[in-house]
């Protein structure tokens, strides 16, 4: 399953995206000047909406949010200077577990002494060739997150999860959230998406299986709560103070987890 945002500029040209541009184009198709002047108009009003999106910040950022969605693996990406700054040498052994998690492992690989694996809690029938690449490697991996992960007790340094946990009833949270605690010896990373943005689009739920339930940050508090897991107080204070300098929002809620003692 892919969900990497879509092209911003070909929607904008497209005559379904606007619908006049069709019926225009159609009636003077003998003059190329105003075709042009058309897809230069476009081109103008993708850079417009690239801008508002933070302009000189991470591309994906700019295509997420020109969607109309956010993605929390795209996020992810974004985060990992902040991510570094805040644990340090615990982003040496790093699990991602989430859609489209090859583009997460992908950029965990290329930072210095970094290590990364990954989970993709869906399905890996429609990736591209790098992403394969690493699945025959053996460092990316297709597994059911309901249900027990297939690495030993404290596998890896750090885990991140993002986009998936948003898509789980309580019941499997139950399940899933202290597996990902049990496999990590730092921590474990969560972000999870806002109340009221859109997470997936209706052709996607047949993958997910539900649409998502985007909980409160009051929510989440009260569940690590009740299943005993704490807050990494101290982190959150390190990731605060690199975001600020960094002049860096996230875009999805972003909680860290201490890891089962």
């Amino acid at each position: 399953m892919s969900r990497r945002p879509g092209n911003p500029s070909r929607r904008l040209v497209d005559g379904g995206s606007l619908p006049f541009v069709g019926t225009i184009h159609s009636k003077t198709r003998s003059s190329p000047l105003l075709t042009i002047g058309l897809v230069v108009g476009a081109m103008l009003l993708v850079g417009f909406c690239y801008r508002q999106a933070g302009g000189s910040r991470n591309n994906l950022e700019a295509v997420s949010r020109v969607e109309g969605s956010t993605s929390c693996t795209v996020e992810v990406q974004r985060a990992i200077p902040i991510l570094k700054k805040a644990y340090g040498d615990s982003m040496h052994k790093v699990l991602h577990v989430g859609p489209d998690t090859c583009s997460v492992v992908s950029k965990l690989l290329k930072e210095e002494d970094t290590e990364a694996w990954g989970v993709e809690p869906y399905d890996l029938d429609d990736v591209g060739a790098s992403c394969k690449s690493l699945v025959r490697k053996g460092i990316v991996r297709a597994a059911d997150i309901k249900f027990p992960l297939p690495y030993r007790a404290k596998s890896f340094s750090l885990v991140i999860v993002s986009d998936a946990l948003d898509y789980l009833s309580p019941r499997y949270l139950n399940r899933t959230l202290p597996e990902l605690a049990r496999v990590s010896i730092d921590g474990v990373v969560i972000f999870a998406g806002y109340p009221g943005r859109q997470k997936a689009k209706d052709s996607e739920l047949p993958k997910f299986g539900r649409p998502a339930k985007l909980r409160s940050s009051s929510w989440w508090i009260r569940y690590f709560v009740q299943t005993s897991l704490d807050e990494n107080e101290a982190v959150v204070k390190k990731f605060d103070q690199a975001a600020t300098k960094r002049s860096y929002r996230p875009a999805c809620q972003v909680f860290h987890l201490k890891s089962y003692s």
